[in-house]
């Protein structure tokens, strides 16, 4: 692996990826740093998800280039781990809490072999991390969404990685459990981890270190003073396309999300969010409040 290979955890070059024959993704470009947290934006359909599922593995390209730590994603899956947005149990399965987190130590273990003392502790400890270490004996039928959110998540910090990639991780979700998944993002990092993650919050993205905009393609990608520009979000979200007064695009809490200040006088007006809006893409971050500045 070259120098300069070695500080990116993803590349990728002419990627074009499908859903059958459904284009996804058109002809796209972008690295991602090593060591950081990576915040992957836009609006439904924009091919967020599709995007992390390729570099996770889950999802083969069409065409283009795609590496991980150098190597192609098959040979870097090891090293990564997954955490979907919703993951989906037959209802009535006896499975607990503990038993959902021990299944991120298979990928390394496999389903038959005993638990070493080192595989327990794994599990534990990235229970205790989530919070959910109480809940050990319940059964996931018994959890509301933010619990299990955070058992899910738990399952992936459990698996050995090197890059955790997480599909919206705190959609939706009480405060307590968005920030309490918030607080492990940010702190993988102080391990070497790498972060890379899928929202539609503003708010997540300007609290990353790395941003990558999506709108069927890569339309944007470094940090998020580089990417969340008024340009780059018009051409994304249609962003003040009928109506464009100065001012510079907020997405602030207090006054809601999609808003516009206007420095002559100081008065914030409503900002279209085009259709964005109409299929519920309007960042949530009055509910998920739990963001770092």
């Amino acid at each position: 692996m070259s120098g300069e290979s070695q500080d990116w955890v993803v590349e990728a070059d002419g990627l074009v990826l499908r859903h059958g024959d459904h284009l996804a993704v058109r002809s796209s470009g972008f690295r991602v740093p090593r060591g950081t947290v990576t915040a992957v934006i836009g609006p439904n359909g924009s091919g967020k998800s599709t995007l992390l599922q390729a570099m996770a593995g889950v999802l083969t390209p069409s065409s283009g280039t795609l590496r991980v730590f150098g190597q192609p994603v098959e040979q870097a899956r090891h090293q990564i781990s997954f955490v979907m947005q919703s993951v989906v149990y037959p209802e009535g399965t006896p499975m607990t809490v503990r038993d959902v987190v021990r299944m991120g130590r298979y990928p390394s273990l496999g389903w038959f072999r005993p638990f070493r003392r080192e595989d327990r502790a794994a599990v534990q400890e990235a229970m205790e991390q989530m919070d959910v270490a109480d809940l050990a004996h319940r059964h996931l039928d018994e959890l509301s969404g933010g619990q299990r959110q955070r058992v899910y998540v738990a399952q992936g910090i459990a698996q050995g990685h090197e890059l955790l990639m997480l599909d919206e991780p705190m959609t939706g979700l009480d405060l307590v459990s968005a920030r309490t998944i918030d607080d492990l993002i940010h702190a993988e990092t102080d391990h070497g981890h790498s972060v890379v993650l899928t929202t539609h919050d503003l708010d997540e993205a300007r609290a990353a270190d790395h941003v990558i905009l999506m709108g069927g393609r890569v339309v944007a990608s470094g940090t998020p003073g580089q990417v969340l520009t008024q340009e780059n979000l018009e051409s994304v979200y249609g962003l003040g396309s009928i109506h464009r007064p100065a001012g510079t695009f907020i997405d602030d809490p207090e006054c809601g999300p999609g808003v516009q200040v206007l420095p002559e006088s100081g008065v914030v007006a409503d900002q279209a969010w085009s259709d964005a809006a109409e299929s519920g893409d309007a960042a949530d971050s009055a509910e998920q409040a739990g963001h770092r500045p």
